[in-house]
């Protein structure tokens, strides 16, 4: 069993700052860390570290910081499709650090924008029924559409975490076999701004065969058609959230693929929060990441 991340990696820059700042205004910041990023390439190299056979099919630009990324990449247990940087810069995101452990982040696509359609049929045609092509919210509706769509036709499963959000994407949801998002997305994308669990319901009904809500500190909610439950996360402290929800989306799939289960149940759901804690607790996004190490324990533990 396969998975395929169609989406994105490049450089994260993050710098602290006092508060968000307002429109129009200067602040003062400080640069801390520069990390391999790219919500594709960060779950990509989590379901790696956990044994799980990943495709990342990603496109990195001929300059200096595309380098980087592929010598970074290349340290991984991943296969990085296309072989060959392609005639674009690299995509960059610009992460912002408050002192209470929030952030925001700002995204170049000029890379991801670049990968193509027929690179990304190329990458999947050694796909076998039952892989799964996992993407992220970084390529336009009609690339998604079309992805999603060829997976269909070549029987894999899909699994959309559609972040950075963009409206559109609500057309989706009968192409999604798991969808998972956090709770200020679900709320985006239901039309009244429901909660959390209300939402779920929401996108069930407009087509998503199932649903994750990550809820921070208050735990995570799953909800098929047939079934609804709870779990709660463990306690920690909180240093820097970016990467948080990549790694648990990971680790839960990598949990379900190991158990051969269609959808996450509790024991998934704990062990992702439980990886998650760990990134929550660290300095920076790739670097924060759990270990191969780390994420073997976590795998083998048994139900709390």
């Amino acid at each position: 069993m396969r998975v395929f991340v169609v989406g994105n990696t490049g450089v994260d820059e993050t710098y602290v700052i006092n508060e968000i700042p307002e429109k129009g205004a200067s602040i003062h910041g400080q640069k801390i860390n520069q990390d391999l990023g790219g919500k594709g390439a960060n779950q990509a190299v989590i379901l790696s570290r956990c044994a799980v056979s990943t495709v990342l099919i990603a496109a990195t630009g001929n300059d200096n910081q595309g380098q980087w990324c592929r010598q970074q990449l290349a340290q991984e247990l991943l296969k990085l499709f296309p072989e060959e940087s392609l005639n674009c810069r690299t995509d960059t995101s610009l992460i912002l650090n408050t002192a209470d452990g929030d952030n925001s982040i700002i995204t170049t696509t000029t890379a991801a924008d670049a990968l193509s359609l027929a690179d990304i049929e190329l990458a999947l045609n050694n796909a076998q029924p039952g892989d799964v092509v996992l993407q992220q919210g970084n390529f336009s509706l009609e690339k998604t559409a079309a992805v999603f769509q060829l997976a269909r036709r070549l029987s894999l499963r899909t699994v959309f975490n559609p972040s950075p959000v963009k409206p559109a994407f609500s057309q989706l949801w009968p192409l999604v076999d798991l969808l998972v998002v956090n709770r200020g997305e679900a709320s985006y994308f239901t039309a009244s701004h429901l909660p959390p669990v209300e939402a779920a319901s929401e996108l069930l009904r407009a087509g998503a065969a199932a649903v994750v809500v990550t809820l921070g500190a208050d735990g995570v909610y799953f909800a098929t058609a047939d079934q609804q439950l709870h779990v709660t996360t463990p306690p920690c402290k909180v240093v820097d959230t970016t990467g948080a929800g990549d790694t648990f989306l990971a680790v839960m799939l990598a949990s379900m693929l190991r158990r051969s289960v269609p959808f996450p149940q509790p024991l998934d759901l704990q062990r992702a929060a439980r990886a998650a804690a760990i990134t929550i607790s660290r300095t920076g996004t790739f670097s924060a990441f759990p270990s191969q190490t780390e994420l073997v324990e976590i795998l083998n533990s048994p139900l709390a």
